[in-house]
């Protein structure tokens, strides 16, 4: 894909703690990034032997949210918050992550606005087959939004 990354995640996303989903940001370029993580017991939705597949949501947006951080840093800027609006075409073909299952997390951005409205195409893929996919919308306030 592109660059490989060189920044701890808890300088790109605003996620701390148990709410901070994925492990790391792999790799990046203009419009897209790869992340990734494994499913453990002290993920915050681990239940029953495994994350529910409806989590993969929440892993796309987060990854979203890295590779938008990833871009402040470039520019030398902190990185922002930013908001899920919501998705389409959502589909897992599991119920459940398995505990020790390691995510590929990509996300290819497919449309962005000045208005700061993004959209993103994005996939989960364990061992090499996609598991889940879904169209992103997002939204990052332009700067001075709210003063």
């Amino acid at each position: 894909m592109g660059t490989p990354i060189d920044y701890a995640l808890a300088d790109l996303v605003a996620h701390n703690g148990p709410m901070r989903l994925i492990d790391r940001a792999l790799e990046a370029d203009a419009s897209g990034m790869v992340a990734e993580v494994t499913i453990r017991e002290d993920c915050l939705f681990f239940r029953d032997g495994g994350v529910g597949g409806w989590v993969g949501i929440e892993f796309m947006a987060q990854t979203v949210g890295a590779w938008a951080g990833w871009n402040a840093r470039l520019r030398g800027e902190a990185p922002k918050v930013g908001f899920l609006l919501g998705t389409r075409r959502y589909s897992c073909s599991r119920p459940v992550f398995r505990a020790g299952e390691r995510l590929r997390i990509q996300v290819r951005q497919e449309l962005w606005a000045e208005s700061g409205l993004g959209q993103f195409a994005c996939t989960i893929d364990i061992e090499g087959e996609t598991v889940a996919s879904a169209a992103l919308t997002v939204f990052e306030p332009p700067e001075g939004a709210g003063e």
